[in-house]
């Protein structure tokens, strides 16, 4: 797992608008440049809020995640809560 990458990504997502637009335009494709696992590929891509939780991404981070996905704070709190249940503790 590359925990510092997947959170390195988002960190640098959540602030860059060039970084936001070219994740929307391919998902996959922004990810490259990033260590990162076919797990955290997938959870990057999908978005899996609960399984990027569950892999122990930090909350803020993943806050502003959720917005850009324009998910709702009740939803985005009930898929992480949904993560636990689904995948396990936060690694």
């Amino acid at each position: 797992m590359s925990l510092y990458y997947v959170q390195k990504f988002l960190y640098e997502l959540n602030r860059d608008e060039r970084a936001q637009a070219a994740y929307m335009a391919d998902r996959s494709g922004a990810l490259d440049g990033f260590d990162l696992t076919e797990e955290e590929r997938l959870a990057l891509t999908e978005p899996d809020i609960g399984k990027l939780f569950h892999l122990g991404v930090n909350g803020q981070i993943l806050m502003h995640f959720g917005a850009l996905h324009q998910i709702e704070w009740q939803d985005h709190l009930q898929r992480m809560r949904d993560g636990i249940e689904r995948y396990g503790p936060v690694r």
